[in-house]
């Protein structure tokens, strides 16, 4: 008698449907859009008529060659980003550490986890209100720490000097998000084999012998995810530069995303312009991204993948001999 099987794999498309459609409309669509008008003279409130130019690449060569504006806010988008991230992973790696140390057994580590991650939470409007609160010219909190510690005899205007509105803002940055970097690290470090970390403190390994030769190869994924996605978050930074400076003093502060929005959305409604530094945008992380995926590839497995490559192609090469 036979057993009459039931193929459960077709509901599979009608559960993944509805986000297929959404993921069409509201993701794949306005992306294929906005890379089209990027080689058009789309602009103005008053929908037009809209034409290919006849170089389609001149609104990329106008933002690359003849906007200082554009490529100001590209350098500085870069600027925050390795400003903040360079101090976010290493403290994050830190604490990962310390949590992670079965030799130290932290107390009360979920209370820390919780604190550390706390700012990820807060809106971006409440902390740009809250640091220019504190930063505040003539009387602010800081002013007066400085003024009470006798470092200044005057009032600073620290918003309107470009180093330190960046550096303001990059640490806004980092201490938003170093406790969900950490959090993605401890994460990982749980899921490595603890056969691994036994077998090390039995040889004697140290916690720093242990955490360089075991911990960090294994969080390779890990950490090559937290690159990625901490670039490009770093790529399209918005809200913090946005709502507590509007990109000033002098443009100090003024992110690609700024600038973006700024022609789409003030003043000419330069679409066409902004679409295209949508599109350099967007190459830009595809370059990077690829760039981090080749330097934190799997070397020992890259090289197993071209010797086994090697000795199929030479045991074709005999076969073929041999016939």
């Amino acid at each position: 008698m036979r057993r009459k099987v039931v193929n459960y794999s077709k509901y599979g498309y009608f559960f993944t449907f509805p986000f297929v459609v959404a993921f069409v409309i509201f993701s794949l669509y306005p992306i294929l859009y906005t890379a089209v008008i990027g080689f058009t003279d789309m602009k103005g409130l008053v929908p037009k008529p809209i034409h290919i130019l006849d170089n389609p690449f001149q609104n990329f060569q106008d933002l690359l060659f003849n906007n200082p504006s554009f490529r100001k806010s590209l350098f500085n988008t870069g600027l925050l980003w390795i400003v903040n991230f360079v101090p976010q992973i290493v403290l994050a790696l830190l604490l990962t550490a310390w949590f992670t140390n079965q030799r130290l057994r932290i107390k009360g580590q979920g209370v820390f986890k919780v604190l550390f991650y706390m700012p990820n939470i807060i809106t971006a409007s409440t902390i740009a209100v809250l640091f220019s609160s504190m930063f505040a010219y003539p009387m602010g909190p800081m002013n007066s720490l400085f003024q009470m510690m006798g470092w200044s005899d005057a009032p600073i205007f620290f918003l309107q000097d470009k180093t330190t509105a960046r550096g303001i803002v990059s640490f806004i940055q980092f201490w938003m998000w170093y406790g969900n970097t950490m959090i993605i690290l401890i994460a990982g470090v749980m899921g490595i084999n603890p056969a691994l970390f036994e077998s090390a403190a039995i040889d004697g390994a140290s916690g720093f012998q242990t955490f360089f030769r075991i911990t960090l190869p294994s969080l390779r994924t890990i950490l090559l995810f937290t690159l990625i996605t901490s670039m490009v978050g770093g790529l399209t930074m918005f809200d913090i530069p946005q709502l507590f400076l509007a990109g000033g003093p002098d443009d100090s502060t003024l992110t690609a995303t700024m600038f973006i929005y700024g022609q789409a959305f003030k003043g000419s409604y330069l679409y066409n312009r902004a679409a295209a530094a949508s599109m350099i945008l967007f190459v830009i992380a595809a370059i990077l991204s690829g760039l981090l995926f080749y330097l934190m590839r799997d070397r020992d497995a890259a090289k197993m993948r071209k010797a086994e490559k090697e000795y199929r192609k030479s045991a074709r090469a005999a076969v073929e001999r041999e016939v």
